[in-house]
């Protein structure tokens, strides 16, 4: 087992002749995620001061660390859009109206550095560090207006995208490019740009690595891989990795909601990294004192075991995946309120937060429930549990078979 860090509150800025990389490793994190995730950046929402902030902030960490620029001209790589209407108000000169809306066209920054080895491949290690702001439509709020600070989705991924970098050295096959993508929560804008518009030859990328909410390791230790399905190397791979205690859960398709999506579409492989899904998540309550750092360090551990094995692969190649979500998901008639364990692997389907007078609660489900029959259908995963909410209707009745605490128990549940 690795040590534990003590992870207490740090300043965020660094001192006047002082590098970053004076700084301890572990306090180097702390104060990227924490920076990232404080108010003063107003949650990151891509088009506005707090992204450009944070923006600033990485090309100056992209120096530090020795990357060259790869953006259009600088570290930047700039990309238009018109946000839906009606946009939030950030109290600094929104113009979009209700009704017939005037939406002005706002502008993101993708964050773009190079470890340049003088290779024939090139690996892209990205991840989003834009966020909600002050809460968009993608939300899950419902109190008052308040920053979405975003820290483990998504400034535990960039945290760690930074801490890999500074591990790359000995690692010499392949050339790096570092991306740090905005866009990524109003719909992989800024990814897709890139693959539309490339700052290197996307020939020569070997694989595409992601990370998206790496700050919440659960006491299981399990990381969630997806993507193992878009090279035959992958499996092989990550069955001969054993590092931190860590357990994975891991899913075949290279399609799935982050930026990791833009670059299977290219017909690339990759891997998306994951800690999985919580109570706080696109809420103001996600914020840096929950963060699980020594879990991040360990998910570090684990990519760098990762880019170990790939550095020795050569060219891996790519196979295409079929996308379980688009081919069999039903269209649901009813919702049940809670947030799926998406950590969970073995049989049923684990519930990891219900929300306040929904179906559940009502119900008296709770976290932790395993849910294991919907009536007389077995739910072996999650994509049985979807497969139920499409049989019922509102007012129905359905009998669920639970395990809770070790029991098996019947719960009544009446849709709304």
């Amino acid at each position: 087992m690795m040590n534990t860090l003590k992870w207490l509150p740090l300043i965020l800025v660094f001192t006047v002749g002082c590098s970053p990389q004076d700084i301890p490793e572990g306090e180097r994190l702390y104060n990227d995620v924490a920076y990232l995730a404080s108010d003063d950046l107003e949650g990151r929402e891509t088009g506005y001061a707090g992204e450009a902030k944070a923006g600033e902030f990485l090309a100056a960490r992209f120096a530090d660390l020795g990357l060259e620029s790869k953006g259009d001209s600088s570290y930047f790589q700039a990309f238009s859009f018109k946000p839906h209407p009606p946009v939030q108000k950030h109290g600094e000169g929104d113009t979009a109206t209700l009704g017939m809306a005037i939406v002005k066209e706002l502008t993101g920054r993708n964050v773009i550095g190079f470890l340049n080895n003088n290779k024939p491949t090139t690996i892209i290690i990205g991840a989003h560090y834009d966020h909600l702001g002050w809460g968009d439509m993608n939300s899950l709020h419902t109190g008052e207006k308040a920053i979405h600070n975003g820290a483990d989705d998504n400034a535990s991924g960039v945290g760690a995208l930074l801490m890999i970098v500074e591990r790359l050295q000995k690692y010499t096959n392949n050339n790096y490019l570092i991306m740090a993508f905005s866009g990524e929560e109003k719909g992989l804008y800024g990814s897709s740009y890139f693959c539309d518009h490339p700052t290197i030859d996307l020939s020569t990328v070997n694989c595409m690595l992601n990370m998206d909410m790496v700050g919440r390791l659960n006491a299981e230790r399990t990381l969630a891989v997806y993507g193992v399905g878009t090279s035959p190397s992958w499996v092989p791979m990550l069955e001969s990795i054993d590092v931190d205690s860590i357990s994975i859960t891991t899913t075949e398709s290279g399609v799935g909601p982050s930026d990791h999506t833009s670059f299977y579409l290219e017909d690339l492989p990759v891997l998306h990294f994951f800690t999985g899904q919580h109570e706080d998540y696109h809420k103001p309550t996600d914020d840096v004192d929950k963060v699980n750092f020594d879990g991040i360090v360990s998910v570090v551990n684990y990519m760098e075991a990762v880019l170990a094995k790939i550095d020795v692969a050569g060219r891996l190649e790519f196979t295409k995946t079929v996308d379980k979500d688009e081919d069999s998901t039903p269209s649901f008639n009813v919702t049940l309120g809670i947030m799926p364990d998406y950590m969970y692997s073995d049989p049923g389907f684990r519930i990891d937060g219900v929300q306040e007078g929904k179906t559940a609660n009502k119900a008296g489900l709770l976290k932790g429930d395993i849910v294991m029959k919907m009536d007389t259908l077995k739910v072996n995963d999650i994509y049985d549990y979807m497969k139920g909410l499409s049989i019922y209707k509102s007012g129905d009745t359905t009998v669920f078979e639970i395990i809770r605490d070790g029991q098996t128990q019947l719960v009544d549940v009446v849709w709304d």
